[in-house]
């Protein structure tokens, strides 16, 4: 493990999707001169999956470097854990060259998880999971969501009913150690030496016009062929219950594909689940511990003023 001595502060950008995430961590990494970005999305981690998951484009990374983007195949069952585990590894790297890390992603609990080391859990049981995966598919997610609550309330309580990645996790290390997940997660690691310097920092957009942002989103990514993406990758084998085609902006496609829903159902349902997602981000991160709240989007030249100014920061 490469040891870090630095003193100084890691920046953690976050917020809902379409929020402007990556303008303003690029602007960030420019303004500070040394910055790289290391990404903290659960859906951009995964190759061959382009449309659908906003990954910046080169001219959008302005030259900064990114780390922890398009790196894992999309078949891979890649964890919390094994981001953390990364991120980790990343972070003390980048910092030894004498960089500032920018973490920038909306996946809260990828964040949560690094300032909160998880309990090491058991490997996944595939038959296990399958057979969640059946009743989901036959019952839908929020009868996962209320076995999770009859069995461990504690773990529920940080929880969203439709979440049925991180609830379908919960019952499977109950069934498969037979202790609750809430009482395990008490057996954490300690925190790395460098968690209580990361500054996290969460936009806030107006909400009318975040889902605007949203809708106008999800319609592009099936006009640029988010379709045809999918079909493609079926095709290579990925399965429709694998962690990349479950993920958001995936899933609808894959119904329609099933002859389940109908082009234009899949748009409106892709468009209602992104909006959800939001929702359930500003919920999280509102239970969040030392947060700073940035009003606005992050390619408005007034939140990234703002963010300046909170850092110290010297206005150009």
């Amino acid at each position: 493990m490469v040891k870090t001595t630095s003193k100084n502060p890691i920046y953690a950008i976050a917020g809902p999707t379409a929020s402007g995430k990556t303008e303003i961590g690029v602007e960030l990494a420019l303004r500070l001169g040394n910055g790289e970005i290391i990404n903290c999305d659960s859906v951009q981690i995964y190759r061959e999956i382009q449309i659908a998951t906003a990954k910046p484009t080169e001219e959008e990374k302005k030259g900064v470097p990114h780390h922890l983007i398009d790196y894992v195949p999309p078949a891979v069952d890649y964890a919390v854990t094994h981001w953390a585990k990364d991120a980790d590894e990343k972070i003390r790297e980048v910092e030894s060259r004498g960089k500032t890390p920018i973490l920038v992603g909306g996946t809260g609990f990828y964040l949560r998880t690094l300032r909160e080391p998880l309990f090491e859990g058991p490997k996944t049981d595939q038959e296990l999971r399958a057979r969640f995966t059946r009743i989901r598919e036959k019952k839908g997610p929020e009868y996962l969501y209320k076995m999770i609550e009859r069995i461990d309330p504690d773990a529920a309580e940080n929880l969203f009913p439709r979440d049925y990645p991180r609830v379908q996790r919960a019952l499977e290390v109950y069934f498969q150690t037979g202790e609750k997940l809430s009482r395990l997660q008490r057996k954490r690691n300690e925190p790395p030496e460098y968690a209580s310097r990361i500054r996290v920092f969460v936009l806030k957009p107006n909400r009318k016009d975040l889902y605007a942002r949203i809708n106008e989103r999800a319609a592009k990514h099936f006009e640029n062929g988010l379709v045809e993406e999918v079909k493609s990758l079926r095709k290579q084998g990925l399965g429709d219950d694998s962690n990349a085609l479950g993920s958001h902006g995936y899933r609808r496609v894959c119904e329609f594909l099933r002859g389940e829903r109908s082009l234009e159902s899949a748009i409106e349902k892709t468009q209602q689940d992104v909006r959800n997602y939001a929702k359930r981000q500003f919920s999280w991160f509102r239970r969040e511990k030392n947060v700073t709240w940035l009003e606005g989007f992050g390619d408005d030249q007034k939140t990234q003023e703002n963010l300046w100014e909170l850092i110290g920061l010297k206005q150009k």
